[in-house]
């Protein structure tokens, strides 16, 4: 097992858990977790007493809206039909044209709320390792908007990575096979025995849950067999098992013989020991940090095993070792784009963004909830940062402190139509006009320099700040006091930290 973490839980700790575990704090956040000790706060974390439901979906979301949404549309399609007999071919592509684009304006605002919903959602929850998991495993088992193209789709499986956070990974692979918005994105829809879908079935074992070198290509042909059959109904989601399509022939996969189906090779997968270990690695990935050693993997692959592929019980381990709190792991973990927009909103204390605030901020840092760049999901790690995106990142964060206008964000293409668009739209949550200063730092802080920029230091920063950098804070601060300090002047200094290195780590 892994060693645990032992000794007195520090502050640091806590900010530590918090950040990785979920989206970091405000410092009153951060001390109330700290008092609950190492062992509570991981319970907290781990059984969120915040139930699922607590927020309310978009209304088309909602299965009931969206299947009487099917009927009328298919009631609406056979009026069309019959409104178009004796039509020359010219009027009728024109109205299916009109109709193609319609629809096609409908899902483009009804992802922008999906959007909206999630990044609030994350924003607000008591229930933060819960959203985090469910990123996880969106970018896990990836699908977009782009090719799926129905919102209600993407949303239904974000449901499904919700209820399966911490719970069986197995079951969640089990499901995401037959999932419809993954049925679309990989063309499982179109497989069948006379043309079976090997790159679906390569994607499974590669991606989701063996990983390079564990698997044959003749794995691959004869699982793409097994995984034939499936079928989506487009109107209503639904997707059955068409025993037509499906090869129900002898395949050969891993050494075993059978007439196996699509359930069959998920449960022959995670009999090879490599899926546990796969798993356990890509969990260290995320939550602690990069190449991890093997002595660690083949202890928490037990766990995983012997838990029947429940995640919750290898969370537990990874956030009481001694390890997730050593010097590798803490404090230099590049933050992805949603973590560094909610983790920005909840150091300044903002339960609201700003109109188009977190869609721009995606958008321009390359990370946009339910838009993976492909099936492999988001690139890490370093791949977050590099010139443009450290100045995109420091730029956000002063058209947060001046508000929802965007004034700082003047002259990077594309920000100024994105969030015209946006703020048109209302889609992405509230309208502050930025952050409530007073929260941050009372009138009678402001006039301690020193003690002002120790105390912003904590609240901003996992990592301890050089000499030389906390010196330029205190300067700046100092330099304000023949003027009064204004909530002007303090957010000129939080921007001044926010655009540094440091501020991008947790």
């Amino acid at each position: 097992m892994l060693p645990k973490a032992k000794g007195n839980w520090t502050k640091e700790e806590a900010r530590h858990l918090l950040s990785r575990a979920g989206f970091g704090g405000s410092p009153d956040e951060i001390a109330t977790f700290y008092r609950l000790g190492r062992e509570k706060a991981v319970d907290f974390l781990l059984n969120p007493k915040e139930p699922i439901e607590e927020f309310a979906k978009p209304e088309w979301a909602d299965r009931e809206n969206a299947m009487e949404e099917v009927r009328e549309n298919s009631m609406q399609r056979r009026e069309m039909m019959s409104s178009l007999k004796g039509k020359t071919p010219e009027e009728v592509a024109k109205v299916r044209r009109a109709t193609l684009k319609e629809r096609q304006k409908q899902n483009r605002r009804r992802c922008l709320e999906a959007q909206g919903w999630w990044f609030r959602r994350i924003l607000v929850t008591k229930a933060p390792l819960r959203e985090k998991m469910t990123l996880f495993w969106h970018d896990h088992f990836a699908t977009s908007i782009q090719k799926v193209k129905q919102p209600v789709l993407l949303m239904k499986q974000n449901e499904l990575f919700r209820d399966h956070a911490f719970g069986s990974f197995r079951e969640l692979t089990q499901s995401i096979v037959r999932d419809p918005a993954m049925m679309l994105y990989l063309d499982t829809q179109k497989s069948s025995k006379s043309n079976p879908n090997e790159n679906f079935a390569r994607e499974v074992m590669e991606l989701f849950t063996l990983g390079e070198g564990n698997y044959s290509e003749n794995d691959v042909k004869e699982a793409a067999r097994a995984f034939t059959g499936f079928q989506l109904n487009r109107l209503n989601g639904n997707v059955v098992q068409q025993v037509g399509a499906w090869d129900g022939g002898e395949k050969r996969i891993f050494g075993k013989v059978g007439k196996f189906n699509g359930r069959d090779v998920v449960n022959l997968i995670f009999k090879k020991d490599a899926c546990a270990k796969f798993m356990v690695g890509k969990l260290w990935e995320f939550f602690a940090y990069e190449a991890p050693v093997d002595s660690a993997l083949e202890d928490l692959a037990r766990i995983l095993r012997k838990a029947n592929y429940e995640v919750k019980p290898v969370l537990r381990e990874i956030f009481l070792s001694k390890e997730f709190y050593g010097e590798r792991a803490m404090s230099n973990q590049i933050k992805c784009p949603v973590q560094y927009l909610v983790q920005l909103l909840k150091e300044m204390e903002m339960d609201e963004a700003p109109t188009a605030f977190p869609i721009t901020g995606q958008v321009q840092l390359g990370q946009v909830l339910f838009m993976p760049p492909n099936v492999a999901g988001w690139d890490w790690g370093k791949a977050w940062v590099n010139t443009n995106k450290l100045l995109t990142r420091y730029n956000l964060a002063g058209s947060l402190i001046k508000g929802s206008s965007g004034e700082s964000m003047r002259g990077r293409a594309g920000i100024g139509s994105m969030l015209s668009m946006n703020r048109r739209r209302s889609m992405a949550g509230g309208g502050s006009k930025g952050p409530e200063f007073a929260k941050i730092a009372s009138e009678e802080e402001r006039n301690e320099t020193v003690k002002l920029v120790d105390s912003l230091i904590d609240r901003f920063f996992c990592v301890e700040v050089p000499a030389k950098a906390r010196a330029s804070f205190i300067d700046y601060a100092n330099s304000k006091k023949d003027v009064s300090f204004t909530d002007k002047e303090l957010g000129e200094l939080c921007h001044l930290m926010l655009s540094t290195p440091y501020y991008q780590l947790c």
